[in-house]
């Protein structure tokens, strides 16, 4: 019984939503009323004819004329009517609105794309809304690095470093009657300035990593790419020089799909075996494959 009121209440609701939508379709071009009758002439009337009618009811109602305050807001009706009709295209998508008021959605964007997109500089709407992305961006950076850096104050492993750092700075002389007594706020902000934090997966925000500036900066990454591709090319492909320890770590890192991080960390001895591998090659990758596959079975 319950879901079924709760569902007649939705079903209600959402009725009233959608016919305040759609009501506003009627008024979107003239108001409450029809453009034709402001101007007193029916839907098929042609361009002469609207404009006749025009000037002669803005003979009769502009405010140089008629000084009555409802005659001059009958008169701005009158104008924006005309605007409308007098242009074959606003007068189509009205026509068009008048026929299917229920495309509230469409007609509305059809409005205002004919009254305002001619009028806003492409240019200046890509700015702004690259300088919105990288403003919540920057924001949302320093939103989660605060967060880590919180949830990593808070573990015993930092406390235990400012420690150590409280000790080298008095020399090893720390005061006994501490104890397990926490550090002073003071202190602590002090001596968490002196740390580098390193989180791995939350960075410190940089304003080179926005994306509006690296929309920016996209010709010269392009440029800077096709360069290091050309060089690249002739290298070791005209060139047929041998791989540079760099290349070859890149050839390498890239063949194992590993991150610079990852392959950071590895030791050198097994940076320079793989690496002699030639792993870029498919016939030694697959080979590798193979020895690694071999030896997990054997360790199982």
């Amino acid at each position: 019984m319950a879901r079924r009121i709760s569902i007649h209440w939705f079903a209600l609701t959402l009725t009233i939503v959608l016919s305040l939508l759609v009501q506003p379709c009627f008024s979107i071009y003239c108001d409450e009323d029809d453009c034709y009758d402001l101007l007193g002439v029916t839907q098929n009337a042609n361009s002469s004819e609207i404009k006749k009618a025009y000037y002669k009811l803005s003979l009769k109602h502009h405010p140089d004329k008629n000084p009555d305050p409802e005659s001059k807001k009958l008169f701005v009706k009158i104008a924006n009517a005309y605007e409308i009709l007098k242009n074959e295209a606003t007068r189509e998508q009205y026509d068009y609105a008048l026929a299917h008021p229920e495309e509230f959605f469409y007609n509305t964007a059809r409005y205002y794309h004919a009254y305002y997109g001619h009028k806003t500089d492409t240019r200046a709407v890509l700015v702004g809304l690259l300088l919105i992305v990288s403003i919540f961006q920057y924001l949302n950076q320093w939103t989660r690095y605060n967060q880590a850096i919180d949830m990593v104050k808070k573990t015993p492993a930092y406390k235990n470093k400012l420690r150590a750092l409280e000790l080298q700075r008095t020399g090893g002389m720390a005061n006994r009657k501490k104890g397990n007594k926490p550090m002073d706020k003071k202190v602590e902000e002090e001596l968490g300035k002196e740390l580098n934090l390193d989180i791995k997966g939350t960075e410190k925000p940089a304003v080179w990593d926005l994306i509006g500036i690296r929309f920016i900066l996209l010709p010269y990454t392009l440029g800077k790419l096709l360069l290091w591709y050309g060089c690249w090319f002739w290298r070791y492909n005209v060139k047929r020089a041998p791989y540079t320890w760099e290349d070859a770590s890149y050839l390498t890192r890239r063949s194992l799909r590993a991150s610079l991080d990852s392959w950071i960390s590895i030791d050198e001895s097994t940076k320079e075996d793989l690496i002699e591998r030639r792993l870029w090659e498919k016939s030694n990758f697959e080979s590798y494959v193979a020895e690694m596959r071999k030896e997990s079975k054997r360790r199982r």
